[in-house]
């Protein structure tokens, strides 16, 4: 670019050359420049919440009549446009920034400043105006409890409870479906497949609960703190009514932290949040490998079910179908894992009365959440859709050695073994061994070694 594609800012620290067509001004330019660690942004959820809190805060400083109504609206008005999601390419400051997320959050202050200079024709102050009764500190840690729970109410929770459905309308399905059960990946006591399918449906409902009852201290935020938890510069009634504005505006309900102290210098509930997120991702991870050993074949593996045939599997093997859809949610749920690691540490880099890592904090969150709920519904689609071999699972059952286990009872766990021992080795039924090798009456035999009997 030339010279005369920028024009000229100033801030504390002195000019800066600004892209002439930017809604910006010199503190993103300053950290744009200083910033060029990676190609990773904050994401437009976030962006958009910072939208909502500027939009409250301004409701909430017009009302205590420290902006004018023109100037409060003006900022309402220009605010509301981010959260729309509009304006995101004037958001170019990297993930790995300041610790406190200032720079992200100046970003949106001279954004909206410029809009609301532009619609009202006179200059409207990033600092003293858009940013009234805030700091960086208290305002970053706001929008990431808002992000996440926008995040959870519109992305995630829908699509795990219609991963919930969907297992549940498989798991009733296949209620009568007897395969035989695996421990260790060996040959285990029957089961049927709506009992494993049971299996899964808990795990996941058992997730929906743990997040839903983190949400509730996920709704509680660190606006009113300001910079160190006092709330100076803020009257004593903002933070009430921001939080009002901020629950009127987001749909949710939100309160101000019962210590503002802990909501600027700690981020445990956004540790806890992902917490919560990598006990659902170990769930799903769960799933996808289960999914994965029974499609395994068609020939040489278990060949319980088929997925989906969703596209070729192989550039060098014609007629290769793979597991697609698990393969991509166990890549999901390890990332979530991995960024589950990132905010344990980062929630631990707390001094004193600020934790330091927030931008990344956001970030990881935000893209855990995401991944899981695509991953909820890649899941239900492939759980949905697969067919079972049935006759596979019934001549297994058939086979199964594991079932002379009912027998104990009647003929002792050595003897027992004896009869599995032989049926494996000369690839038999069970009953039949057994009647040779017992005195039991045969009608007595099948009927203790009915799988049917024994789920």
């Amino acid at each position: 670019m030339t010279h005369s594609q920028y024009r000229i800012e100033t801030d504390s620290l002195g000019d800066v050359e600004v892209p002439l067509e930017a809604l910006f001004g010199a503190q993103t330019q300053r950290a744009v420049s200083n910033f060029a660690i990676s190609n990773l942004v904050m994401p437009k959820r976030f962006i958009a919440s910072l939208g909502l809190i500027k939009a409250a805060a301004a409701s909430a400083n017009t009302e205590l009549g420290l902006l004018d109504e023109d100037i409060g609206k003006a900022i309402y008005h220009a605010a509301m446009e981010l959260a729309k999601g509009h304006h995101s390419e004037q958001f170019p400051v990297d993930v790995f920034q300041t610790g406190s997320g200032t720079s992200t959050n100046m970003n949106a202050n001279e954004v909206i400043a410029t809009l609301a200079s532009r619609q009202l024709q006179k200059p409207v102050h990033p600092n003293d105006m858009v940013n009234c009764s805030q700091s960086s500190n208290d305002v970053i840690p706001t929008a990431i409890h808002l992000s996440a729970q926008l995040a959870l109410e519109q992305q995630l929770l829908p699509a795990l409870k219609s991963l919930i459905a969907v297992t549940l309308a498989k798991e009733q399905a296949l209620a009568g479906q007897l395969k035989t059960g695996r421990t260790h990946l060996m040959d285990a006591m029957p089961i049927s497949l709506g009992q494993e399918l049971s299996a899964w449906r808990a795990q996941l409902e058992l997730a929906l609960a743990r997040i839903s009852d983190s949400q509730k201290r996920l709704c509680q935020i660190a606006q009113g703190g300001t910079a160190v938890g006092t709330g100076v510069n803020a009257p004593e009634q903002f933070p009430r009514l921001f939080a009002q504005h901020l629950s009127s505006l987001s749909g949710s309900s939100f309160r101000t932290a019962d210590n503002l102290f802990a909501a600027l210098s700690s981020q445990d509930t956004a540790v806890e949040m992902s917490g919560q997120l990598k006990a659902l991702a170990v769930a799903l991870l769960k799933i996808a490998n289960d999914l994965r050993w029974m499609n395994s074949g068609p020939l040489a593996g278990l060949g319980e079910i088929s997925l989906k045939a969703l596209q070729p599997g192989s550039s060098i093997m014609p007629g290769k179908v793979n597991p697609v859809l698990p393969e991509a949610v166990a890549m999901a749920a390890v990332q979530v894992m991995g960024n589950d690691t990132t905010i344990t540490m980062a929630g631990a880099s707390g001094n004193f009365q600020l934790n330091v890592m927030l931008p990344v904090i956001a970030y990881n969150l935000l893209q855990s959440i995401e991944l899981l709920g695509g991953s909820c519904h890649a899941l239900a689609a492939a759980i949905g859709e697969f067919t079972v071999n049935a006759d596979v699972l019934e001549q297994n059952l058939a086979r199964n050695p594991i079932l002379v286990t009912a027998l104990n009872s009647e003929i002792g766990y050595s003897k027992a073994a004896e009869i599995a021992k032989r049926a494996y080795a000369e690839k038999r039924p069970v009953l039949e061994v057994a009647i040779e090798m017992t005195e039991l009456d045969p009608a007595y035999l099948a009927g203790l070694l009915a799988p049917d009997k024994l789920i």
